[in-house]
């Protein structure tokens, strides 16, 4: 079995699918790996740091692919970057499938077996190949690093001879994985952290980690939760509500960090400009669903704004922002899945087609887009 481990081609992207670490992993398994060249080094994993793992450096994508079973990305290839790979290739990477049907159909018109990490089901047995745990992990952690630099004042109280500094007061606005770190986070620094979230299950995780829990808990609230663990989009009078709330809770903020998303959807529209010219100037606004459109009206991904004294951050790829802590996860996860792929008597990759995991993760197979939300 030959692994071929590829470069990221969009520049904004600095993450990489695999460490030296996780390489050796993969020739313990009976893998030959290839990575191509200046795969890892934005990242900071040099060719050298992959050479004395054990694999071999290819110059470039095409050599890498050749007789290559599994390529392993951070963002999905086009069909075009699969160019000379052979049939029936296993492309394993973020595949950020919604709304890129034409991009899928060119994928499995190259023959290749597409597989979505993000679409990883939350099970037990799938923990470990988690992508989305792991990447949010780490922006919710630097969400709050940015907030910091961008906020001109002290986060913890201090008490000094000449006066004392009262703590930052910092809002978090979804409480899923980032969400709990940015809590972590700005707890550890010595902020005042209150959150909100429309799943009733998050109110304990929220007061565990010592913040104070904010959101109108009518019988709605009690059901707005998927069987998968995520946020149901809420009905437009709770939504009415709990704008009210969050508006009057908003404008006696210091820091807000928004991090709600709905799979497949256009991150909704949590902060509007008025709420964001109520904040006082100096406050700061995290966005961590630009990449979806952004949680705030103002917000404009990928830039910096600043409206009335209040800076927006449109953060994009925060987990890349920490490449190296941030590929050693992703790259953890990688394995974990390709585990499950290979044969422990062959040392082949033998791909069965009634678990669970690759049905809920493959997306093209013989030629076609094989999930049906993406036909």
């Amino acid at each position: 079995m030959r692994i071929a481990v590829l470069a990221e081609t969009d520049k904004s992207e600095p993450r990489v699918a695999a460490t030296p670490e996780t390489i050796k992993k993969f020739i313990g398994l009976g893998a030959d790996v290839v990575v191509e060249a200046r795969a890892g080094a934005a990242a900071g994993f040099s060719d050298s740091d992959y050479a004395a793992a054990g694999a071999t450096i290819a110059d470039n994508a095409a050599a890498a692919l050749t007789g290559a079973d599994v390529a392993l990305r951070v963002r999905r290839p086009s069909a075009a970057e699969l160019a000379g790979a052979k049939s029936n290739l296993a492309v394993i990477a973020i595949m950020d499938p919604f709304g890129a049907g034409a991009q899928l159909a060119d994928l499995a018109k190259s023959g290749a077996i597409a597989f979505a990490m993000e679409l990883m089901p939350r099970i037990t047995r799938a923990q470990t190949m988690d992508v989305l745990s792991s990447q949010a992990n780490l922006a919710g952690y630097r969400a709050v690093i940015d907030a910091m630099a961008e906020y001109g004042r002290s986060f913890p109280m201090m008490m000094t001879a000449a006066g004392t500094v009262p703590a930052a007061k910092v809002f978090i606005m979804g409480v899923g994985v980032a969400g709990l770190q940015a809590i972590a986070t700005a707890r550890r620094m010595g902020a005042i952290v209150t959150a909100t979230d429309v799943r009733p299950a998050t109110k304990e995780q929220v007061e565990s980690l010592g913040a104070k829990f904010i959101a109108v808990e009518n019988e709605e609230f009690k059901q707005a939760e998927t069987s998968g663990g995520y946020a149901k989009e809420m009905s437009p009078e709770y939504q009415k509500a709990q704008a009210e709330l969050v508006a009057a809770h908003i404008a006696k903020q210091d820091i807000v960090i928004t991090t709600a998303l709905i799979p497949g959807r256009p991150a909704p529209k949590l902060i509007s400009a008025e709420m964001v010219r109520s904040m006082r100037p100096g406050s700061v606004i995290v966005d961590l669903a630009a990449e979806r459109g952004g949680n705030c009206e103002l917000t404009k991904p990928g830039e910096t704004v600043v409206v009335d004294g209040v800076k927006i951050l449109g953060a994009l790829n925060l987990a890349g922002r920490m490449a190296s802590t941030a590929s050693s996860l992703y790259a953890k996860n990688l394995l974990a899945f390709v585990e499950t792929l290979v044969s422990k008597d062959t040392k082949q990759l033998a791909i069965n087609w009634d678990d669970e995991l690759v049905k809920a993760t493959a997306l093209t197979r013989d030629g076609a887009v094989v999930d049906e939300r993406f036909k």
